[in-house]
């Protein structure tokens, strides 16, 4: 499977009134560039240029528009896997690779990832930003994963091993992959690293962990 390389998008031309999707557009920008909690409504409106009195037709709080850019961004991305799991009739390796390249390509590679380093950061100052996300996102995530393991291991195509800590073996490089891109290395000297590369030698290592290898007959 050829994975997209990841590429900055266009810049998008404002309108007076703003769609809800341009206010989350411009509300991700944000909250990657400055976190959550420096960013402010006004700034959000500002950058979709429109009043603040737009956005507020739209949303709230800051929280709920938080609350849409995962709705719209992240949700999507999950309720595919989900998809894909409930359609798969193949062996669970090759479902496991094409779920994680699917990821990586439509969340991973794009300012979305951004979202996983500012729930890190502000989860312990805003505790109802990261029961969201938990709820939302990371326990489908979870629950994905977990049923192609065990569905893996039924088939004999997985070695057995604990479910729970499998699943944060598998999450626990990509999470720190994208908490390395909008931390350190926008600030290190030669820091760049081949995503397509990285992903590669990431599911080679994971699949050849977990799949049962045929015994040799001599």
């Amino acid at each position: 499977m050829v994975m997209q390389k990841c590429s900055n998008p266009p810049i998008r031309q404002r309108r007076k009134e703003a769609r809800p999707s341009e206010l989350t557009a411009a509300a991700l920008d944000l909250f990657v560039e400055r976190g959550f909690a420096a960013t402010k409504l006004d700034d959000v409106a500002a950058r979709a240029g429109v009043s603040k009195g737009t956005l507020y037709l739209y949303f709230a709080s800051k929280e709920e528009l938080f609350k849409a850019v995962i709705q719209q961004g992240i949700l999507p991305v999950v309720e595919q896997g989900e998809e894909m799991l409930s359609q798969h009739s193949g062996d669970a390796a090759s479902l496991l690779r094409d779920l994680t390249y699917r990821w990586w390509e439509l969340v991973g590679c794009t300012k979305l990832a951004g979202v996983v380093k500012l729930i890190i950061s502000d989860a312990g100052n805003f505790p109802e930003v990261a029961s969201y996300f938990h709820e939302h996102v990371t326990r489908r995530i979870d629950d994905l994963l977990g049923n192609i393991l065990r569905q893996g291991m039924e088939r004999g195509e997985f070695r057995r091993v604990d479910v729970a800590s499998a699943i944060d073996a598998i999450t626990s490089p990509i999470l720190m992959r994208v908490i390395w891109q909008y931390s350190v290395q926008p600030y290190c000297c030669g820091g760049q690293k081949d995503s397509e590369i990285y992903m590669g030698t990431y599911i080679d290592l994971l699949l050849n962990g977990l799949t049962v290898k045929e015994q040799s007959h001599e």
